[in-house]
C-alpha cells in the first residue's frame, strides 16, 4: 500500500548530470516540459541511472561480492519529449531512501519531474517476519497447547434444574408428535396431520396438549391478557362506493363549469371589433409575418349566414387568391384578413355596410349579416 505523503519534484537542466538522494521513498509521477523551450521542434531525452540490484545468475559469489563493491549501475531512457506532439508523460518509478540516483538530460529544454514522499509500510500493521508475530504465534500455541492435560481431568459442569424440565418436556413433545405420524389417517376423519398452531388451539382442546405446549400457552395468555383490542371497523363498501361516484361528479362539474368560463374568456380576448364593425375571433393564432395591405393572399373559407346556412365555400382544389386592399373582395374581408398569420384560422363577422348591403346576390338576402371561418395558407 502507498500513502502519499507530500509533493516532490526536481527540475533537470541540460547538459547537467543531476544526482538525487532521496530523504524519503519517493515515487515519481510525471516528467514535463519546461514552460520557457530553448528548442521548439527539438527532442528531448531523460536518462535515468540507479544502482544495479540483480546479480548474474551465471557468476559465482566472489564474482556476485565483487560487484557489489564496485557499486555497479544501470542506465536507461525514462522518457523522449517533443514539444508540439509529446510534452509530459507518466512515470510510475518509486526511488527508496538514502540510495544515490542520477538523472542526466540530452537536449536543450528543461525538464521537470515531479510526484509524491510516499509512504510504503501501512502505520497499525507489524511487518511480516517481524519478532511482534513470532511472539504473538508463540503465545497462542502455549494458549492452546492440550499435550500436558491429563485424560482424567473431571470437568464440572453447571447444569440447572429448571433447563432440564423444559428438555424432558420437549422430548415428551417430540415422542407426542411421533405417536400422531405413525397413526395412519382414516378415509372418513379428514383431520391434518400437521401440528396445530398455538393460535388455533381453544380451551376445549387444551387437554390434547403435551405439558410444554401447555406451559407454553399459559405464558402466552398470561403475556396478552386476554385484553386484545377488537379489529377497527370498516367502512361498508357500498357507502364507499357511493362516495366515491359523489366526488367524481362534483369534480366533472367543477371541471365543466371552469371549462366554460375559460372557454367565455377566451372568447372575450380573442373577439374583437374592427374598422366598420366587422368582427374577428382567432381560434388558432399561425406562424411568421402577417398579411397587410397589398399583399397577396391564398386561403381556404366557408360562408356562412347567422341562421347557419352556408352560401359559400372553398375547402378544396384551387384556394381562393386575392390582394388585400386592392378592391378584388368586398371591404369586410380586406379589413378582416388583414393581420392573420400563415396556418392561422379566424372567424371573420362581416356586418351588411361592409359585405353586400341591400343588395340581393342569389342564396344572400338583402341586409345580410355574413360570418366566414377562413384559414390563410400563403402571403406573397
Amino acid at each position: 500500500m502507498v500513502v502519499a505523503i507530500a509533493p516532490w519534484s526536481v527540475e533537470v537542466q541540460p547538459g547537467k548530470k543531476e544526482v538525487f538522494v532521496p530523504q524519503g521513498d519517493v515515487q515519481i509521477k510525471n516528467a514535463a516540459l519546461s514552460d520557457v523551450l530553448a528548442d521548439e521542434t527539438g527532442r528531448t531525452t531523460i536518462k535515468f541511472t540507479y544502482p544495479s540490484l540483480v546479480a548474474d545468475m551465471d557468476e559465482d559469489e566472489e564474482d556476485e561480492e565483487h560487484k557489489s563493491e564496485d557499486g555497479k549501475v544501470t542506465t536507461i531512457v525514462l522518457c523522449s519529449l517533443t514539444p508540439g506532439k509529446i510534452e509530459q508523460a507518466s512515470c510510475e518509478i518509486i526511488l527508496e531512501q538514502d540510495v544515490e540516483y542520477m538523472f542526466e538530460l540530452v537536449g536543450k529544454n528543461p525538464v521537470y519531474l515531479y510526484g509524491n514522499y510516499i509512504d510504503q509500510e501501512p502505520v497499525d500493521q507489524p511487518p511480516i517476519g517481524s519478532d511482534v508475530d513470532s511472539e504473538f504465534d508463540s503465545e497462542d500455541e502455549d494458549a492452546y497447547n492440550l499435550d500436558e492435560v491429563s485424560s482424567d481431568v473431571e470437568v464440572e459442569v453447571d447444569v440447572n434444574e429448571a433447563d432440564l424440565e423444559d428438555d424432558a418436556g420437549r422430548f415428551e413433545e417430540l415422542e407426542d408428535e411421533e405417536m400422531d405420524e405413525a397413526k395412519p389417517a382414516e378415509k372418513d376423519d379428514k383431520k391434518s396431520l400437521k401440528r396445530p398452531r398455538e393460535s388455533d388451539t381453544t380451551e376445549a382442546d387444551e387437554t390434547k396438549l403435551s405439558k410444554s405446549q401447555k406451559k407454553k400457552l399459559a405464558k402466552k395468555m398470561k403475556a396478552e391478557g386476554g385484553n386484545a383490542a377488537p379489529p377497527p371497523t370498516e367502512k361498508p363498501l357500498e357507502e364507499g362506493r357511493k362516495e366515491e361516484k359523489k366526488q367524481k361528479k362534483d369534480k366533472k362539474e367543477t371541471n365543466e363549469k371552469e371549462g366554460e368560463a375559460k372557454g367565455k374568456d377566451s372568447d372575450k380576448k380573442q373577439s374583437r371589433v374592427l374598422e366598420g364593425g366587422v368582427k374577428v375571433r382567432d381560434v388558432k393564432v399561425g406562424n411568421g409575418k402577417m398579411a397587410k395591405k397589398g399583399d397577396r393572399v391564398s386561403l381556404r373559407y366557408i360562408g356562412k349566414l347567422t341562421n347557419g346556412t352556408v352560401f359559400d365555400k372553398n375547402t378544396k382544389g384551387t384556394p381562393f387568391t386575392f390582394t388585400i386592399g386592392a378592391g378584388d373582395v368586398i371591404k369586410g374581408w380586406d379589413i378582416g384578413i388583414a393581420g392573420m398569420q400563415i396556418d392561422g384560422e379566424r372567424e371573420v363577422t362581416v356586418p351588411p355596410s361592409m359585405g353586400y348591403g341591400k343588395k340581393k346576390m342569389q342564396d344572400i338576402p338583402a341586409n345580410s349579416t355574413l360570418v366566414f371561418e377562413v384559414k390563410l395558407l400563403s402571403i406573397k
